[in-house]
């Protein structure tokens, strides 16, 4: 079993590099730009992490307790409270809601349950803080653990334009900001 622990504002760096490594195996990331996302998520992760507004876990082999090799986190946000149906009860949620985010394995250290044990972990402390929902967007190779932790497929949809929309739209009156 590997060693789990929270991360704190000093693995910014480690998770920035797992943030990068993840969006460039996925394929969504150039090498010319892991350096702007590796700074621009240690800028965030050094106000997030004291506020408790990013919460962390990372793990490391059990030989090698300082070495990282995995992680996952979760970005807590309030949304609008929405109604829902629990065991069919109908109730009011109040919007708290936690989507995860950064979970990776190096790859030496991937298919031997490190993921798993991580969103475990993830999923405990989501019930524990008695969140009104957890969300996460699944790459095709995270999709079957997801669903196997019972992570469900919904109707999300995402505005695919929306870098474009704001430079098109500058200059005139109809820009949303």
């Amino acid at each position: 079993m590997p060693l789990i622990r929270q991360a704190t504002p000093f693995d910014a760096a480690v998770v920035a590099h797992h943030r990068s490594a993840m969006f460039h195996d996925m394929g969504v990331l150039p090498p010319e730009l892991v350096a702007d996302l590796e700074a621009a998520t240690m800028q965030y992760l050094a106000r997030a992490l004291p506020l408790g507004e990013y919460r962390g876990w990372l793990a490391s082999p059990p030989t090698d307790p300082d070495r990282v090799v995995a992680g996952a986190g979760v970005q807590l946000r309030q949304v609008l409270p929405f109604p829902r149906s629990d065991s069919g009860a109908a109730s009011v949620a109040k919007g708290r809601q936690a989507i995860v985010l950064n979970v990776y394995t190096e790859p030496a250290w991937r298919r031997r349950g490190l993921a798993r044990a991580l969103m475990e972990r993830v999923i405990e402390w989501a019930l524990l803080e008695e969140l009104d929902s957890l969300v996460l967007h699944a790459s095709d190779d995270g999709r079957r653990l997801y669903q196997e932790l019972g992570f469900v497929t919904t109707n999300e949809m995402r505005f695919a334009t929306m870098p474009n929309m704001f430079r098109a739209a500058e200059g005139s009156d109809r820009v949303c900001r």
